[in-house]
């Protein structure tokens, strides 16, 4: 009992780290989708995100009551930490079916949606949001065109980079020492030359992994929590069965 008293109070500081991982996690997915969300035809991608959140605040709360039970025993903050453990376990398992599942939907449409706003781009000072959008990446991700710099060099829909007497690629694509670059060709080293799409499944790789690595641990911490407060109930039965 002493052993299982002093781990409830050890796992109720870790659940409060691990809230913090996760708040990191859904600012991640929350930010990633912001920022891109352009990129992102399915408008509900954010829901991973405040799901993580609101894990996060019921581990938050979870920790507080395990520590609570370790300081002094109380069959009815027992009763409510099995309830809280049981409902963390659901919020766990639902984020990470979502996050897997959302991060396939967007990998699927992610390069016909890049490729279709590469096409339409009208130019660096253009008003339209899918320019916007791309000069938006390419500042953030240091990264020019779909695969690489060469998409430039295809036909669009608005063919603003052949009007010039030089190919040229978008200013969003030039580095920022040479921010007025221009885009010229003939000046590669003035401009990122790697594509944006690996960049983006990087990230979104990432998040997932983060995620996922998240959710399982937790899941653990949660099932040590439940057999440490099983414990303690055995040494302190109901009396009455309408607490729970």
């Amino acid at each position: 009992r002493c052993v299982a008293r002093s781990l409830l109070m050890l796992l109720g500081f870790i659940f409060w780290a691990a809230a913090a991982a996760l708040a990191v996690g859904a600012a991640f997915v929350i930010l990633m989708y912001q920022n891109y969300r352009y990129l992102f035809r399915e408008s509900f991608l954010f829901i991973p995100g405040w799901l993580a959140v609101a894990a996060a605040l019921t581990l938050l709360l979870t920790g507080v009551l395990a520590i609570s039970i370790s300081v002094k025993c109380s069959r009815y903050r027992q009763g409510i930490l099995m309830y809280m453990l049981l409902v963390l376990l659901c919020l766990e398992t639902s984020l990470a079916v979502l996050v897997q599942l959302y991060s396939v939907w967007a990998a699927s449409d992610l390069k016909s949606t890049m490729d279709n706003l590469v096409y339409q781009y009208s130019g660096t000072h253009s008003q339209a949001p899918g320019s916007r959008a791309v000069d938006v990446v390419q500042r953030k991700l240091q990264c020019c065109g779909v695969q690489n710099y060469t998409d430039w060099q295809k036909p669009t829909a608005a063919s603003w980079h052949l009007l010039a007497e030089n190919a040229r690629v978008p200013e969003s694509c030039c580095k920022e020492m040479y921010s007025q670059c221009g885009g010229d060709l003939d000046h590669l080293e003035q401009f990122f030359q790697e594509g944006c799409l690996k960049k983006l499944e990087d990230q979104l790789n990432f998040v997932v992994l983060y995620m996922h690595s998240c959710c399982t641990v937790v899941s653990i911490l949660e099932l040590l929590a439940g057999f440490s407060n099983g414990i303690l109930m055995r040494h302190q039965p109901f009396h009455s069965l309408r607490v729970l």
